[in-house]
């Protein structure tokens, strides 16, 4: 069965004995996190007191699975065996070797696979689909911006913070992309005002600024029409000392597959196999065709030659500060009609 990391604690409780896998797949740090350890918690209760854990490598054998399942224990009747598999894929004799076991799975034994973010091609495969069958899966996903002031206004309840509209605003705008920080933040807002009704000043006074963004999530404000927010997290990537030159990459990179791809539905191709040429999923797949439909090939063209310019900027061969360049292209890019156009003096 598949879960949400919101419906996991109350669907563990609900479990009268255990499973014999449990899956967390995802690369959102705190909520893959507490969900690993609501697992663990779920199955020490069931008596589960031994854990033995496994890095997953590429010098990993398989057989040492088994190897551990089939092990009697002096210490503990029942085992958690823990497989930290990371990015790791597995190959048909691995995923051949997970399916025999979960066909017979050892009645003393749960399995725990925690993983990062798997694609489509892995969640097609018959491993995952036993894992599905027979287990639990936790698809973790990140918060996105426009849930984030909500998912922040249920934590802090569960914490007993109460924060007024504008406080669970500015929160939000402190610590967008780090759900760490966040948890840290309101740990530290229960402990410094417990019971009261927060205001922004308080807010203001208690949190630092934590934004956590990687270049990627520059491109995605910027496809989302949020020129606000594009320039936010364009700031924050300056200050936390990211080259100037990786930033183009990633932009220019979009720009180029956005003029692949309104060429090519100007001269009529359909979108769906477009996507799967260009490697879009989830909800970069509707942003694109936003992105699309407001932007034709010649302002691409035109957002192209003004990334050369970076390009010559950061050479020194421009006499312009390239994050000034960024900007630029990054506000048209999010659909901004610039009045003015930064040019070399």
């Amino acid at each position: 069965m598949k879960l949400r990391t919101d419906q996991l604690p109350n669907q563990l409780e609900r479990l009268p004995q255990a499973l014999p896998v449990y899956l967390v797949t995802g690369d959102e740090p705190l909520l893959c996190g507490e969900s690993v350890d609501a697992i663990r918690a779920h199955l020490r209760n069931l008596g589960f007191s031994e854990r033995e854990v496994m890095h997953v490598d590429a010098s990993f054998s398989w057989d040492s699975l088994l190897e551990s399942a089939n092990a009697l224990s002096l210490f503990a009747e029942r085992k958690l065996i823990e497989i930290r598999l990371g990015s790791q894929k597995l190959n048909k004799a691995s995923s051949d070797l997970l399916q025999r076991y979960l066909a017979n799975p050892a009645p003393d034994n749960a399995l725990l696979i925690i993983c990062d973010r798997l694609d489509r091609s892995v969640k097609q495969s018959a491993w995952f689909k036993t894992v599905e069958q027979v287990g639990a899966v936790v698809e973790v996903w990140p918060i996105e911006p426009d849930q984030l002031v909500q998912w922040l206004g249920q934590r802090a309840a569960s914490q007993g913070v109460q924060l007024e509209p504008e406080a669970l605003q500015l929160l939000a705008d402190r610590i967008e992309g780090n759900l760490l920080a966040a948890r840290q933040e309101l740990d530290k807002l229960a402990l410094l005002y417990p019971g009261q009704r927060l205001s922004p000043e308080q807010v203001i006074q208690a949190v630092s600024d934590s934004s956590r963004f990687d270049i990627f999530a520059l491109t995605d404000a910027a496809l989302q029409s949020d020129p606000g927010r594009a320039q936010h997290v364009l700031q924050v990537l300056r200050q936390e000392g990211n080259e100037s030159a990786v930033v183009l990459w990633a932009l220019t990179r979009d720009i180029r597959m956005l003029h692949r791809v309104t060429r090519a539905l100007a001269a009529g191709q359909p979108y769906d196999p477009l996507c799967q040429r260009e490697r879009l999923w989830g909800k970069r797949k509707q942003l694109v065709r936003n992105a699309c439909r407001r932007l034709r090939p010649e302002q691409l063209e035109t957002l192209l030659d003004q990334a050369a310019d970076v390009d010559m900027a950061i050479k020194g061969q421009r006499a312009d500060d390239p994050w000034l360049l960024l900007s630029q292209i990054t506000l048209s890019l999010a659909g901004c009609q610039l009045p003015w156009q930064i040019t070399a003096y």
